[in-house]
């Protein structure tokens, strides 16, 4: 009865995944002052195995608590300055690790920055209720924002988000060198949950022994698999609105950017190809004399250490050289391919990028049958089992009550998730826990 349930509601959400492609941009919040007023709060956030999470959040206000807290997105050079007010029992920070000259005010002294006192506060005539943090972000990449006040438990508890400094160079650039752009980018804050701690802090134990944490839950952006798949800012994950559920087109980059937001080591690993990790902390892998990174890893896992952000660059995927023709052959799929021998880009068609020395090769190997293969992996007109890009047709029922689906798109999916295979469970569901699918969809 689990394992029913459990494919009903992973099926379910992966319906409602994948938006067209356009130029993906990270969801988060933007000023043109940059000037943001966020709020410490409480509230409870869902789980793929069907329960519930109290956590505390940075909340955009006036809006509600969210997991994690809102990306703040500001420009290269940009003076910030974030008004911090709290809504919980305890004293609550932020602490912005890579931003030099962070100037505090308000509030208490605490032990790293200044704090917000824990509600309901009373201000005197030297404690205040909101903390001003004032700092100028002088570089671009990708940044992480914490409580500096007893991280152990208010990380855990949720008190964490990402911070983009943007380049100078534009919104398709992760820094400022050409080597840097990217067509669609994508947010992996990966984090980990003890439900016990969580459980104790709702009934009101705020002295909780972290010492014996065991994390459960394992998230993405918040969520868990399949939810990482569910449109963003979806309904009935008010508290969760950040998706990771990747698409593009062959030939196009996705720029990967992660953020450890836990406390645990989390090996992420992309199928389809390597990716190209091109920087830690916000900082180019680069000589002392370079200006594109030219210390570069390629790789097919990455570790994020706790507290550490990494971008790294996932294509462009073509599906070159694999022996076969992607698209299908003509009787599968009736195509051209147009090459251009000489050109930079060459044996490729310009237009669906197709790797012309393998048109309508043969896929070598013989296909199982639809009654030995697993469907509805991603659902709602995309990808029907077919190894080929863009071919059409019916898609076997999803379950036993559902009618036949067109296979509208005919994408090709490859599944993105934690090496450490226990973190591929939901509070020991699987599967759920650290997992999202990139989706490759053909040219139109």
């Amino acid at each position: 009865m689990r394992t029913t349930i459990r494919i009903a509601v992973f099926l379910a959400a992966a319906i409602a995944a994948f938006p067209p492609v356009a130029d993906a941009e990270v969801l988060g919040i933007t000023s043109p002052t940059n000037t943001f007023n966020l709020t410490a709060k409480a509230d409870a956030i869902s789980t793929s195995d069907g329960d519930s999470m109290w956590m505390w959040g940075y909340a955009n206000d006036p809006g509600r608590m969210q997991y994690p807290g809102p990306t703040i997105i500001v420009n290269a050079g940009a003076t910030v300055r974030i008004n911090l007010r709290n809504e919980l029992p305890v004293p609550v920070s932020m602490v912005f690790p890579g931003q030099p000259n962070v100037r505090a005010s308000g509030g208490a002294q605490g032990l790293l920055t200044r704090e917000v006192p824990a509600a309901p506060c009373t201000p005197t005539p030297t404690v205040t209720c909101t903390v001003l943090y004032n700092f100028v972000a002088p570089q671009p990449g990708t940044y992480i924002y914490y409580s500096g006040t007893r991280p152990d438990l208010e990380v855990e508890m949720g008190l964490v988000g990402t911070l983009i400094v943007r380049p100078v160079a534009g919104p398709n650039r992760a820094y400022e060198d050409a080597s840097t752009a990217f067509d669609q980018e994508y947010l992996f804050l990966v984090s980990e949950a003890d439900f016990d701690i969580h459980q104790q802090v709702s009934f009101g134990n705020l002295q909780v022994d972290t010492s014996k944490r065991h994390p459960v839950d394992w998230f993405i952006n918040g969520r868990n698999f399949p939810d990482t798949l569910t449109d963003a800012n979806v309904g009935h994950l008010p508290t969760q609105p950040y998706n990771c559920a990747p698409v593009i087109h062959p030939n196009e980059k996705i720029l990967i950017r992660w953020v450890s937001a836990g406390s645990d080591l989390h090996p992420f690993h992309t199928h389809g190809q390597n990716h190209l990790l091109i920087a830690r902390d916000g900082r180019l892998l680069k000589t002392p004399s370079g200006t594109a990174a030219e210390l570069a890893i390629s790789d097919y896992t990455t570790t994020v250490v706790p507290g550490e952000t990494a971008d790294a660059i996932w294509g462009p995927w073509t599906g070159a050289k694999l022996g076969w023709d992607v698209y299908g052959t003509n009787d599968v799929k009736p195509h051209t391919c147009n090459g251009i021998a000489n050109a930079p880009s060459a044996g490729f068609d310009p237009t669906t990028h197709e790797y012309c020395p393998d048109h309508t090769k043969a896929i070598p190997v013989s296909l199982p049958t639809q009654s030995d293969l697993t469907f509805g992996v991603l659902g709602g007109g995309m990808w029907g089992g077919t190894p080929f890009l863009g071919v059409p047709g019916d898609v076997p029922p999803i379950n036993p009550a559902a009618q036949t689906q067109l296979n509208n798109v005919g994408g090709i999916s490859f599944m993105w998730h934690s090496h450490a295979e226990r973190e591929l469970t939901t509070n020991n569901i699987f599967i759920g826990g650290m997992a999202a699918m990139a989706l490759i969809v053909p040219v139109p």
